[in-house]
This record gives structure tokens, C-alpha cells and sequence, in this order.
């Protein structure tokens, strides 16, 4: 349960769509002059290094945002917070979600981060900026109903799971409707693989049945590698912001031209 490394798949053709929802929806979020409350449950190390061992072992990141960058042009939300990055850790430096939100929330918003291993607990706290986020070593899905509703009520779960605990596809659609059910107006996003072997179709499938409102969203792409089970990825937002059914749109037509 703690073998996943995410520096070798950073940046990735997954990650490039993930955070430019997440960006996105973000964006929108923080227009109006309230606070956010903004969670994630999985939450990594929250810096990457595009030019570490790990990239280059897999070159999943030279496949990915390497590639695609220009799909984003300097003023999408997803560009400005690697910009933010960048200018403090160097070109070569790609956020994790936990420092695309810490680059587009403000100083009075919270940001909540859950992950499981020591290592990247260590680097996580390492890594964020000297601001206002708890970082919690413990189980994220739990941690993401013992701290719901929050305070402020306003804003935005990630649920970004490895997926590595095959239960997952299995409890994910009961723990959305209950995080549903004590915090009716967050926006919750959920992160899947698609994959060859179809393991996460009923998972997804659960999801649109419960809820045909939400902005369930897939992209396809080649396999990193031959054999490589990810053929694609897969977004799922209960309540999704004003205008993150546009993105998703213009991303559908950007990976159908990969």
C-alpha cells in the first residue's frame, strides 16, 4: 500500500489533464472574494523533478507535459501555477497538485493534504510554502469524511488515489455519496486510470448512475510503454464550477489529436 512512487509518473499524460481541471476549477473558485476550504486525500510529495532519475527512467514526463505544454497558453490557470513553480524551484520543476492549489489559492483559504508515506510526508512539508496547510500522515478517505463539512463550507476535495488497493474502485462510489451527503456543496473531484483490463468501468459506471448531474470526463492516449496497462484517464466532479464543462471539451479534441 506504500510502494507507489509518483516521481515516475509525473507529468504524464494523466497529470496534464487531471491538473488542468484542477486549475481550472480552481480559478473559477477564487474569483469571488470568499475563503475556500481545499483537501486532498492522496496527496504525494507535491514537487517533482522532470529531469530526476525517476522521469527519465520511464519518460512518461517526455510523453506528457513536455509534449503538450502548448496546449496551454500563458494565462490558463494550469500554466500560471508551473510558472510559479518554476521561478522558485527551476525549468525543470513540475507541481504535484498540492503546489498547482497552494499557487492559485489565497492566503485566507485552507488547504488540508493527506498521504500515508513517511518519505513523502517529509518531502511534502518540504515543499509547501510557508503558509496556511495542515499536512496529515494518515489515511486520506477517512481523513476526507472526518473533516467534513468544513469551515469555510466553500470548497474543493481531490480524491487522487494509486489505486494500488484494488478495494478502492469498490469504495469509492459509497464514500463520494456519503461526503456528498455531509457536504452538499463542495465540489469533490475524483481521479481515475483508464485502463486496458477495464478494472475501474464499474467504479465509474456506479458514479454516473448515482450521480447523472456530476462532469464525468475520460481522455485516451497511447500506453506509455508496450504492455502498459493506462490507456487513458478519467475525471468525475460533483459539482463542477462554471465553465469546467468548456475545458473539458477543449481537452477531449487536444488528446483526440495525440
Amino acid at each position: 500500500m506504500l510502494s507507489y512512487q509518483h516521481a515516475y509518473h509525473a507529468g504524464n499524460l494523466a497529470d496534464v489533464h487531471k491538473h488542468a481541471l484542477l486549475s481550472s476549477a480552481l480559478d473559477y473558485l477564487t474569483r469571488k472574494d470568499k475563503a475556500l476550504s481545499y483537501f486532498e486525500t492522496h496527496a504525494g510529495r507535491g514537487l517533482y523533478h522532470l529531469d530526476g532519475v525517476e522521469a527519465r527512467k520511464t519518460g512518461e514526463a517526455a510523453q506528457g507535459i513536455a509534449r503538450v505544454a502548448d496546449w496551454f497558453a500563458p494565462d490558463h490557470p494550469y500554466a500560471r501555477a508551473r510558472a510559479v513553480v518554476a521561478a522558485e524551484h527551476g525549468a525543470a520543476a513540475y507541481p504535484g497538485s498540492p503546489l498547482i492549489a497552494a499557487a492559485l489559492l489565497r492566503g485566507f483559504d485552507n488547504m488540508t493534504l493527506a498521504e500515508l508515506h513517511p518519505a513523502e510526508v517529509t518531502a511534502l512539508r518540504q515543499a509547501m510554502p510557508q503558509r496556511y496547510v495542515q499536512v496529515l500522515q494518515e489515511d486520506g478517505l477517512a481523513m476526507a469524511l472526518s473533516r467534513t463539512p468544513p469551515e469555510p463550507r466553500r470548497g474543493l476535495m481531490l480524491i487522487d488515489p494509486s489505486y494500488e488497493v484494488k478495494t478502492d474502485y469498490d469504495r469509492i462510489p459509497d464514500l463520494i455519496a456519503k461526503l456528498h451527503r455531509k457536504w452538499n456543496v463542495g465540489v469533490i473531484m475524483l481521479w481515475y486510470p483508464v485502463l486496458a483490463n477495464l478494472a475501474h468501468l464499474m467504479m465509474a459506471q456506479a458514479l454516473r448512475m448515482r450521480f447523472p448531474d456530476a462532469l464525468s470526463h475520460e481522455v485516451r492516449f497511447p500506453p506509455a510503454r508496450p504492455g502498459h496497462g493506462m490507456i487513458g484517464s478519467g475525471i468525475f466532479v460533483l459539482n463542477p464550477p462554471f465553465g469546467l464543462q468548456d475545458e473539458a471539451t477543449r481537452l477531449t479534441a487536444r488528446y483526440a489529436g495525440l
